[in-house]
């Protein structure tokens, strides 16, 4: 399980308001202070993330510390998901048009990157409308 500590901001009905505080890679090495990165992850410090969760059963008021849980198996298939599709459409558009089309090179290159960049488009709009499993696999922890 992936856990993620996260904070009640408002409590509704059937759901909670959390906030999660967003983490870079880089905060415990030595170097911080002298590495861009570091000076960077500085500068963006308070970068907060707001979702719904499905609310437990339990009594839970703003201001409280909970733990999100979600199995990595989700993760790494939403992962996936965002990484093959684009480079799959990529190469796939390149393929067609190049190969099967007998289009100019300028071109293939050309539709293959709208290609590429509307697997993003769709994949943020398809993902979003997944927005309810990935609430429902996600668990809701008391810790305080």
């Amino acid at each position: 399980m992936i856990r993620e500590r996260a904070e009640v901001v408002q409590v509704e009905s059937d759901y909670l308001l959390v906030t999660t505080q967003l983490k870079t890679g880089c905060s415990g090495c030595a170097q911080q202070t002298v590495c861009g990165t570091g000076m960077i992850s500085k500068a963006f410090a308070d970068r907060r993330a707001a979702f719904r969760v499905l609310k437990p059963a339990g009594q839970f008021h703003v201001g409280q510390h909970i733990e999100l849980l979600l199995p990595e198996d989700a993760l790494s298939r939403f992962s996936l998901l965002v990484y093959v599709v684009p480079l799959f459409s990529l190469f796939m558009l390149a393929w067609i048009t190049g190969h099967l089309l007998h289009w100019p090179e300028g071109w293939v290159i050309v539709s293959s990157f709208i290609g590429f960049s509307m697997s993003f488009y769709l994949l943020k709009h398809w993902l979003q409308k997944r927005d309810i499993q990935v609430m429902q696999l996600l668990s809701v922890q008391q810790i305080d």
